[in-house]
């Protein structure tokens, strides 16, 4: 009678330990899909900063040389 009460509570201890390592894997398929989400929206700021910094970068251009024909001209 002890060898199958003894099987009968492993057998309950496996399914609640089958139960946690499902519960781990849907977890870590969560996980997974945020971390490629955020890669996704990092890859995207980099792009963006790149862009604004060649858009600022041309703007101080654009401005430095209005500056110095406006002083050239107007100092004359």
């Amino acid at each position: 009678m002890s060898v199958e009460r003894e099987l009968a509570e492993h057998g309950v201890e496996i399914r609640h330990m089958q139960e946690d390592m499902d519960r781990m894997v849907k977890d870590m398929d969560e996980i997974k899909k945020a971390i490629v989400e955020i890669n996704r929206t990092l890859s995207e700021a980099k792009g963006g900063w790149k862009t604004m910094m060649a858009v600022a970068g041309f703007a101080a251009a654009i401005s430095g040389v209005l500056g110095f024909l406006t002083s050239y001209f107007m100092g004359k």
